[in-house]
């Protein structure tokens, strides 16, 4: 959990000097904490083509005349780990200086670990920015004494020239986090125009505390929060069971499915049997192949010392007992298979679970397809039958949760288990759909699913925008795939049931200028999880599942072909009626 604390009042408004070499023109963003985010963006973007230019390498050690109680001028690779493990940026200098020697410290309500780099408010890992967290370690190492605030700026910004109005901002965010002024509260003096002191009790923390932090196992790592799991114990206790054993288990699902819902239990169960922790890096935000191994180095805090720092990343974990988790492989799915390979090559002691909506096809991978909930294929069930499938299970608790007093009658098992079935019994179309139940109440609910895409657009504000809405999970996936990929999916959706690669080929073709492998296509997009192959004797059919249908519906009408290929499925269904008579 993340420490918050009221606000203790307005930040002084930051100014960056200008760099030697150039000056940002970018305009500053409103507000303290984003002040510190633009800080922090801005003068790693200095730094990293300062270090571009001057070749610089290496780790920076602690400035100044005295030796740090709390930092070694020159630490292992890597030995820093940070509490907001998830990042895409590079790593200024300031966080090369990983304190790594001295004993953990506590003050007030707080511990600080050092080779972690973790503070703790109570059992909680308390969020804090790098650059204030290295202020924190300058003030710990010499509680009491005067540090000027030169020295400060030297050790948190080695590379770059900054005004003191920097400093100000940094110090007034970890002021904000440690909760300066209440109860009477008081850790850093403030000396005008000279520096800062550490004027709170600090006393060193014994072994068994430091061990505390170990047992945790994990507070190092972000897992996404989780809500009841409804349906997956057996996955879930399938997956425990696997990823020691096998090392590398990618969950395989169309989007919605609950990939990383099933992935995080499973990490939360195994959490205790790896000692350095579990580690969940969430590659879904990043937009270019070539930012997976620096992710990944980011979470363990490593340094960005090379354009590739993979190398460093395995020689960091070589040694390590760890479960690292990579979420949301799908869309950088070839790097991410190139990191999962040399992780799984040089560190032995590590093992891998990944999600994507398609296998990474990566060596030593194990694919585990994870099922839609379970749905009744009876409708004439009473309520505690129906409550025994997972699918009901999952619209009553959330619909519950939505309007306060849903209560599943008998009568009403009907339409519930339609609209389920209607939505494939995938989680996160369930849960878009129970909460419509408030607005529409549950006829109008079942009157209007077939109009899926439009109905199921209010998701949680919270919530991932490509799990805001269903459309919004449907464009995730179609959005990745190759244009002539997207061509044949559209193009397949004129089959309201299954159908096989013969009858495929047939709608996909338009003209005989069009060159499309359709067999391989197919393959690629069951591989996808866009088309569900069913095996029927020796031959394979495949079909859409009626969300995905919808939206290629829509995706090929707006495309102009949809007249073309409705004429080739009648022409194909014409074929067939000759065939019969024949």
């Amino acid at each position: 959990m993340l420490d918050t604390t009221p606000d203790p009042g307005p930040l002084p408004q930051p100014r960056l000097a200008a760099h030697p070499a150039r000056q940002s023109r970018e305009p500053m963003e409103v507000g303290p904490d984003a002040r510190v985010a633009r800080l922090d963006r801005g003068l790693t973007s200095e730094y990293e083509s300062h270090r571009l230019r001057t070749s610089v390498g290496g780790a920076t050690g602690a400035q100044g005349a005295n030796s740090s109680k709390l930092a070694s001028s020159r630490p292992e690779p890597g030995r820093a780990t940070r509490p907001d493990a998830i990042g895409m940026r590079g790593y200024s200098s300031m966080e090369r200086q990983a304190s790594v020697a001295g004993p953990d410290v506590a003050f007030g309500t707080f511990r600080l670990f050092v080779t972690q780099r973790v503070l703790m408010k109570g059992d909680r890992a308390v969020r804090l920015g790098s650059r204030a967290l290295e202020i924190l370690f300058a003030l710990l190492e010499h509680p009491g004494e005067l540090i000027r605030k030169a020295r400060l700026l030297q050790r948190v910004w080695p590379d770059v020239v900054v005004e003191e109005g920097t400093l100000r901002v940094h110090i007034a965010a970890l002021r904000k986090v440690l909760g300066e002024g209440h109860s009477g509260t008081r850790y850093i003096e403030n000396v005008s125009g000279v520096g800062y002191r550490f004027v709170a009790p600090v006393s060193k923390l014994e072994r068994s505390d430091d061990e505390n932090l170990g047992g945790a196992a994990g507070v190092h790592s972000l897992l996404p929060a989780l809500h009841r799991v409804i349906g997956r114990t057996e996955v879930v206790a399938a997956l425990v069971a696997q990823v020691p054993k096998r090392r590398f288990v990618t969950i395989v699902g169309p989007g919605g499915i609950g990939k990383t819902t099933v992935a995080a239990a499973t990490a939360l169960k195994l959490r205790s049997s790896y000692p350095q922790g579990v580690y969940c890096v969430d590659l879904a935000a990043i937009s270019s192949t070539d930012r997976v191994a620096c992710t990944v180095a980011a979470a363990f805090g490593l340094p960005l010392l090379s354009e590739d720092p993979l190398p460093d990343v395995v020689e960091f974990l070589a040694q390590k007992r760890l479960l690292l988790l990579l979420d949301n492989c799908e869309h950088v799915i070839e790097s991410a298979a190139r990191v999962a390979e040399a992780v799984l090559r040089r560190a032995s002691g590590v093992c891998l679970l990944a999600t994507s909506r398609e296998p990474l096809r990566a060596e030593g991978e194990w694919v585990h397809r994870l099922p839609a909930l379970e749905l009744p294929s009876r409708d004439d069930l009473q309520t505690t039958e129906a409550l025994g499938y997972a699918a009901i299970q999952l619209f009553v608790e959330r619909a519950t949760a939505s309007t306060g007093d849903f209560e599943l009658r008998d009568e009403d098992v009907v339409l519930v288990t339609e609209v389920c079935r209607k939505l494939d019994g995938l989680p996160l179309a369930i849960e878009l759909a129970a909460a419509c139940v408030e607005r529409l109440g549950l006829q109008g609910l079942a009157e209007r699913i077939d109009d899926r895409l439009q109905l199921l657009r209010i998701g949680r504000r919270t919530a991932v925008p490509r799990h805001r809405t269903l459309r919004a999970t449907l464009d995730w996936s179609y959005e990745i795939l190759l244009p002539e990929e997207q061509k044949l999916l559209r193009r397949l959706a004129v089959f309201a049931g299954s159908f096989s690669v013969k009858s495929a080929l047939a709608v996909a073709l338009l003209n005989d200028v069009e060159q499309v492998n359709v067999g391989d296509h197919l393959a690629d997009l069951a591989g996808k999880s866009l088309l569900v192959g069913d095996v029927e004797r020796d031959t394979i059919r495949y079909r859409l599942l009626d969300t995905t249908r919808s939206y290629a519906l829509e995706k090929l009408v707006e495309s102009g072909e949809e007249p073309a290929v409705r004429r080739k499925h009648a022409e194909l269904c014409a074929s067939w009626r000759r065939t019969a008579e024949n």
